[in-house]
Parts: structure tokens; C-alpha cells; sequence
């Protein structure tokens, strides 16, 4: 990949064949993460229905000693 001006950035061209693996088109949301110290990760934002899948499929169940106090959920810092 070759690194180019665009405007006051900087930009890089994603090749095909990553795009492709990241089910990737115009106009998508991506997050650039630095992995190391001269490498980076490319992660495709999921979708919002995508994110609704997500929640629909997590089943998870609260302990059952929890329990959910409000004035501790709302304290703030002295």
C-alpha cells in the first residue's frame, strides 16, 4: 500500500482482496487501530442491523444475587 496526500491528511488505498475479506463498500465506517509499533488493524463498524442481530441473539442472564441499587449507579465522586 502506498501512502498518499488528501488534503490535510493522510490517506491509504485498502487493495481488493482486504476489502473483500472485510465484506467492505463505499460509504462504510472503519476503525484504523495502531496493533504495534509499525502495524495496524482494519475493523469494518458493524451496521445498525447487524449490532441488532447482535443483541437479539445475546441471551445473557444477570447472577442471581444481583442486585441493582440506583442511588449507587447514580453516586458521584465527592
Amino acid at each position: 500500500m502506498q501512502v498518499s496526500k488528501w488534503g490535510n491528511s493522510l490517506a491509504i488505498r485498502i487493495p481488493a482482496s482486504v476489502s473483500e475479506v472485510l465484506q467492505l463498500k463505499e460509504g462504510d465506517d472503519i476503525e484504523v487501530v495502531v496493533a504495534g509499533t509499525r502495524t495496524f488493524e482494519i475493523r469494518r463498524q458493524p451496521s445498525r442491523d447487524e449490532l441488532m442481530a447482535q443483541l437479539k441473539a445475546y441471551r445473557g442472564r444477570l447472577p442471581a444475587d444481583f442486585i441493582f441499587d440506583r442511588d449507587d449507579a447514580n453516586e458521584r465522586g465527592a
